[in-house]
């Protein structure tokens, strides 16, 4: 997920992607929480939580969280950014930022964007849960990975948004 801005475009995150925190072994945020007591619940409630700070993102939450993360999962090298610039050019702009990087999940635009670069990065942005801006609905996303590599990856939308 991405983008949650809690308390100020929605007082909590839809129901639905609570459950999917539930149930998931690794939740990502990219940034843009807004409040620390949104990062407090999700590490309360998530087995394992790679979280980064957005520019909506306030001194508290500065202090706790990085600007980039880099992990490996299960062989998979993740990279969680907040912002990765316009559009135009993205895919070989970060394949050259994070040349290691098999998968980068950003946000800040708020739109669901699924895309791969020439190099192989997959670049991921879940949209927002809680704030559509110009998109039909609000939205984030689930993947798996299998055997090492990035499997199937679903986009998720709300059937109610909670104001």
């Amino acid at each position: 997920m991405a983008d949650t801005h809690v308390p100020q475009r929605a007082r909590d995150l839809p129901e639905q992607l609570w459950r999917a925190v539930d149930e998931a072994d690794v939740v990502v945020h990219a940034g843009d929480w807004v409040c620390v007591e949104l990062l407090d619940a999700l590490l309360a409630r998530s087995h394992r939580l790679i979280g980064v700070v957005g520019n909506n993102d306030g001194p508290e939450l500065c202090a706790r969280l990085p600007l980039v993360a880099s992990v490996e999962l299960i062989g998979v090298r993740l990279v969680v950014v907040h912002e990765t610039g316009s559009a135009r050019g993205r895919e070989q702009r970060c394949a050259a930022r994070f040349p290691d990087a098999d998968v980068l999940v950003f946000g800040h635009s708020h739109i669901p964007w699924d895309t791969v670069a020439p190099t192989g990065l997959r670049l991921l942005n879940p949209g927002s849960p809680t704030d559509r801006r110009r998109q039909p609905t609000c939205s984030w996303m689930t993947a798996e990975i299998i055997g090492g590599e990035l499997g199937r990856v679903q986009l998720h939308r709300p059937s109610v948004v909670t104001r």
